[in-house]
């Protein structure tokens, strides 16, 4: 089968792009598994040039690249993949509205399409002496007080007793953050499935309380910069303060690496802002750094939706007070369930 736009000839496995110096890509249509909040699910994936592309929704389905936030770099032709989404339509991924990140360092916008800002919780690693000397007097206490209650951080490889370490770590409370933990009781092969990418660039910052593991920071590098992927403390010893010294550990190790970032997550997830994740970022010297992120509409449902913004789901809509009321109804009646 073939289809072609005035764009890109794609046949299948091969797209010749128009522009590029008319560089071959090779591309496919696969099913393969992906994890989406701890749960893995198999879906089926545009494989564009080295990146997965997936799609999620059901009334608007918007595709965008797997593992997007811990890639080494960045989509390259983003038109030209956009134009395989579209000729593909229902019998591909069936998306509405494709959307890809720009990746720091760079903050100016490169692409000339529908642009809107992803905000990004940074640490900028190039000093480490710098950022301790900012950091709220509290927050350098919390740090002495963790070294001082016997919590000792180092890097670890990841072996089957680090496993079993995180399995302890994941079962100390079913509920985090107001809802259901969706690690809790997984499998000794399940968390080991969950903690099997990216070991080629990445560390595990684990702190120990005697043999004890009572926390742990997953760190990716991609560059220049380092993406906390997974950040978890026993919930039970959180007074002795194991997410602090394990912050400080992550920006000292990127800073002897000689990085520029250490990132994690999002700054403000839309119009939820003020909650206590960002106080605890705020606390450990991370600010804001507003990042592009590009859309492009596949349908014309796509381009209706873009533009009475439902591309930007309930945390972009919804005003900051409906939202917190809203997680303050879902932590009452998931501690009522439990």
């Amino acid at each position: 089968m073939e289809t072609s736009s005035p764009t890109a000839n794609l046949t299948i496995g091969t797209i010749r792009l128009a522009h590029a110096s008319d560089v071959i890509r090779q591309i496919s249509l696969s099913r393969d598994e992906i994890s989406v909040k701890g749960k893995w699910h198999r879906v089926p994936i545009l494989n564009y040039n080295g990146k997965r592309i997936f799609a999620k929704g059901r009334c608007l389905r918007i595709a965008r690249l797997a593992d997007e936030d811990w890639l080494e770099t960045e989509l390259e032709y983003p038109e030209q993949c956009a134009t395989i989404l579209k000729n593909q339509g229902r019998g591909g991924l069936g998306a509405d509205i494709f959307t890809f990140t720009q990746k720091l360092p760079a903050t100016t916008p490169k692409w000339n399409c529908h642009t809107e800002w992803d905000s990004v919780a940074a640490v900028r690693t190039t000093s480490f002496a710098e950022w301790w000397q900012n950091l709220p007097r509290q927050s350098r206490q919390n740090v002495r007080r963790a070294q001082k209650c016997g919590i000792e951080v180092s890097v670890r490889a990841l072996d089957d007793q680090l496993l079993r370490g995180i399995m302890g770590v994941n079962n100390d409370s079913p509920i985090r953050q107001g809802t259901v933990y969706t690690h809790y009781g997984k499998t000794f092969e399940e968390v080991k499935k969950d903690h099997s990418a990216f070991l080629d660039r990445s560390d595990f910052i684990c702190a120990y309380l005697g043999d004890e593991l009572v926390g742990f920071i997953w760190v990716v590098y991609r560059g220049q910069i380092a993406s906390i992927l997974q950040i978890l403390t026993k919930a039970s010893l959180q007074d002795r303060r194991p997410a602090n010294a394990l912050i400080a550990k992550a920006v000292e190790v990127c800073h002897a690496k000689g990085l520029l970032y250490l990132t994690f997550g999002m700054f403000n997830y839309g119009n939820k802002r003020l909650t206590s994740l960002r106080e605890f970022k705020e606390r450990n010297g991370f600010s804001e750094i507003l990042v592009p992120r590009y859309y492009i509409a596949l349908t014309r449902w796509g381009r209706l939706c873009m533009r009475v913004r439902l591309h930007r789901g309930l945390l972009g809509i919804l005003p900051h007070g409906a939202i917190m009321a809203a997680l303050r109804f879902r932590t009452l009646w998931v501690n009522f369930a439990a």
